[in-house]
């Protein structure tokens, strides 16, 4: 029987990079993984050019939004992935055998809309056959 992994995305803010990577990975490992986002000093929203990309990709859903780690640590994950290095250093302790691993990636947070284009790009292909490769 397979069991759906819940892996976690943690960033700073939790409205750009998390975000679309939690999109990412619930669209393309949607049977398989089940992705939250949050982030270790919430901003509250979503980035607009994010929601953009998402929705440019038909990826993207109303129950993405920006939350505190804080609301999450109640949940058992198998992975927890930071995508920036001030969530790298700030990352909260899981209990039992979660893996938690670190892949950056520019915050396209304040730059133009390509710049999330790219960040979307360099998500889906890094950190989507890394996340599959550690279940496999």
């Amino acid at each position: 029987l397979f069991m759906t992994k819940n892996v976690l995305v943690l960033c700073t803010g939790n409205s750009c990079r998390s975000i679309i990577a939690e999109a990412l990975i619930n669209s393309k490992f949607g049977d398989q993984f089940k992705a939250y986002s949050s982030g270790v000093d919430a901003s509250g929203k979503v980035n607009p050019n994010a929601k953009k990309v998402l929705q440019f990709n038909n990826i993207w859903r109303d129950e993405y939004y920006s939350k505190n780690i804080k609301s999450l640590l109640h949940n058992d994950f198998d992975l927890v992935v930071t995508v920036c290095d001030n969530a790298k250093k700030t990352c909260p302790i899981f209990p039992g055998n979660t893996k938690v691993i670190h892949m950056g990636f520019d915050d396209p947070d304040g730059k133009n809309y390509e710049a999330f284009e790219l960040c979307f790009e360099q998500i889906k292909n890094r950190l989507l056959p890394l996340v599959k490769s550690i279940f496999e």
